[in-house]
Formats: C-alpha cells, sequence, structure tokens
C-alpha cells in the first residue's frame, strides 16, 4: 500500500495565507521557495524522516495529534497508517498550545 499525505481544508487556507504574506513581504521567487520547503517537509513526515513531537506535551487528550517545525511554522499532523493527515500549518510565533487545543475539540472533523 502506497501511502501519502493531504492538508485539510484549514492546512490548505494556512498555505495560502503563508504565500501571500511572502508575497507581500519578500516576493513571489520566495514565496514560492518557501511553500517548496513546507511540502517537503511534508514529504519528509510521510517518509518518517522528520523529527516530530506529540502534542500529548502541549495539550492533554492530544497524543494522536504530532507536530514539527518547517522553517518559521509548525506543521500538526496526525500519522495514520494508510496516510498522514497534515491539519494546519502555524506560526512559530503562535500559541501553539492554544491551537492544538481548539484542534483537539475538532478532532471529529478533521478526517
Amino acid at each position: 500500500m502506497n501511502r501519502s499525505f493531504r492538508l485539510t481544508r484549514r492546512a490548505e487556507a494556512s498555505l495560502i495565507e503563508i504565500a501571500r504574506w511572502t508575497i507581500e513581504n519578500f516576493g513571489p521567487r520566495q514565496a514560492d521557495l518557501y511553500e517548496v520547503a513546507l511540502l517537503d517537509r511534508c514529504q519528509l513526515i510521510l517518509e518518517g524522516r522528520a523529527h516530530s513531537r506529540s502534542c500529548a506535551v502541549l495539550v492533554d487528550d492530544a497524543a494522536d495529534l504530532r507536530f514539527t517545525r518547517a522553517g518559521e511554522h509548525f506543521l500538526v499532523f496526525l500519522d495514520r497508517p494508510e496516510e498522514v493527515i497534515i491539519v494546519d500549518i502555524l506560526h512559530s510565533r503562535s500559541e501553539l498550545p492554544r491551537h492544538v487545543a481548539a484542534l483537539v475539540a475538532l478532532r471529529n472533523d478533521i478526517s
């Protein structure tokens, strides 16, 4: 079975916002490079080669969620046998525990 990764609508919206902000502040070339870096990190997660931690270190009842850093962002994901689901992409300055708690509350809508 070939596993793949996918982005939730929330993660897609975050990626679009990151690209928009990066274009406005650093130009389209840098936005393209950063998007590739984020998607490359998703591939590393899929391959099991990205260092990640359980979100349980941040929030109780979040053991199924994991996070890894990619540039100035954290990728929050579910690592399932059949696929990796990128749940959201959060800026490193965001309140990661608060955002993870919100994602836990929405857990049933993630899949």
